[in-house]
């Protein structure tokens, strides 16, 4: 990514990554896959493995609603992506609090938009209630009180924004 500081492109790609990620959890549902896809686009990463792996962190881990949101986690994917530690620092016993600062960052920004970095509290936050996506009635719900038309998109879209946005501000750190 050339000229990643270009205040233009930044600006252009930001707008991407959110469009992209809205559009992916309107159309394709799953919400860390979303963010992952999203960021995956605009960042160029070419892994169908992170992508893969993300899936079962939809729905606040594996459509429970209990878990951590989906767009959250993946954009604590992708950061760990870029800046997790490698398996030659695990091995070799050195820390590296890189991906773990900068997530930090996201979710302080997440939980400070919705409350909460917990799917069952965001959805309280933006329906007024959560869902059991496990149960067909409640999923039902969740559909006709605009879940995937957009409530859930506008999550995934700021998730997969801040996300890149605290990356770009990394890059340009360097």
């Amino acid at each position: 990514m050339s000229n990643i500081n270009n205040l233009p492109k930044k600006e252009i790609l930001l707008e991407k990554v959110y469009r992209l990620a809205f559009d992916f959890e309107k159309e394709k549902h799953c919400c860390s896959q979303c963010t992952v896809a999203a960021l995956q686009a605009v960042f160029q990463i070419k892994s169908e493995e992170i992508f893969s792996a993300s899936f079962a962190l939809g729905g606040g881990f594996a459509n429970t609603s209990e878990g951590t949101c989906g767009a959250l986690a993946g954009g604590a994917m992708v950061i760990s992506y870029f800046y997790g530690r490698r398996c030659e620092e695990f091995f070799k016993d050195i820390p590296n609090k890189k991906a773990n600062y900068l997530t930090k960052e996201l979710y302080d920004r997440f939980v400070q938009e919705y409350g909460s970095c917990l799917c069952k509290d965001v959805q309280k936050k933006i329906f007024g209630r959560s869902f059991n996506f496990w149960d067909k009635k409640e999923k039902e719900i969740f559909e006709k009180s605009g879940g995937h038309i957009d409530k859930c998109p506008t999550v995934v879209a700021k998730a997969a924004k801040w996300t890149a946005e605290i990356i770009f501000q990394e890059m340009k750190n360097k």
